[in-house]
């Protein structure tokens, strides 16, 4: 009972700091992963239709950019983090907080979305593409109307995946002053000794984690036209 008890006034200790870090953490994340999505969704889809028998074929332009995406997501990211320290400050004027690591973030996830993309909407039936062909659709309406629309199930889960990837990220940049709930773990539970503190924020990710992969499969199943009946 002592060890709940001082538990629970930890939490209470510790409340305030833990919504702060945890509107951080889903603010740097968000943020990157919106970015992400804007940079990234074009770069996979022109790595789709530039493939050799795709409906754009482009052997140069497909190789370059599949080359680019290979590279960006063989970094590891505690290593691109510190790599991009000047190029941050550059961009927000500082290395440190939430905002500084939105950049490092979106970089690190604009290949890894690429790819996601890019595997979605390969698990399209060619058949669907080769009747809109046949129906005269150019290509802008086969990226718009068969590509983003059949693969949108699949779009909605790699975005939830790709968000509770960038999360694990974000607690990461805690150790160089990144801000969010990596941050907090890191002061208080390495730094000073305070296990509890580092459980509560272990939590607090785990909760956060269920969440977005709940709302992502409960989104994507209810707009899949295969389950409805």
């Amino acid at each position: 009972m002592e060890g709940i008890s001082a538990f629970l006034d930890t939490l209470k200790e510790f409340w305030p700091l833990l919504v702060e870090s945890t509107g951080q953490t889903l603010y740097m994340v968000i943020a990157a992963t919106v970015i992400a999505y804007v940079l990234g969704t074009p770069l996979g889809i022109l790595v789709v239709i530039t493939a050799p028998e795709s409906i754009w074929p482009h052997k140069t332009v497909h190789a370059v950019l599949s080359w680019i995406i290979n590279i960006g997501r063989s970094i590891p990211f505690i290593i691109l983090l510190v790599a991009l320290l000047p190029f941050t400050r550059t961009i927000v004027g500082t290395t440190i907080g939430a905002t500084a690591t939105i950049v490092p973030l979106t970089i690190a996830a604009t290949p890894f979305v690429a790819r996601m993309i890019e595997t979605s909407l390969l698990e399209l039936d060619t058949g669907v593409i080769e009747m809109a062909q046949a129906m005269g659709a150019n290509i802008w309406q086969i990226i718009t109307k068969v590509f983003l629309t059949e693969s949108l199930p699949s779009v909605i889960r790699g975005f939830s995946i790709t968000i509770i990837s960038l999360i694990g990220y974000s607690a990461m940049a805690g150790a160089v002053g990144g801000g969010g709930l990596g941050d907090l773990a890191i002061r208080y539970g390495y730094y000073r000794y305070q296990s509890d503190v580092m459980i509560l924020t272990i939590i607090l990710l785990v909760i956060i984690v269920q969440i977005i992969q709940m709302a992502g499969d409960f989104a994507s199943q209810k707009i899949d036209k295969r389950n409805i009946r």
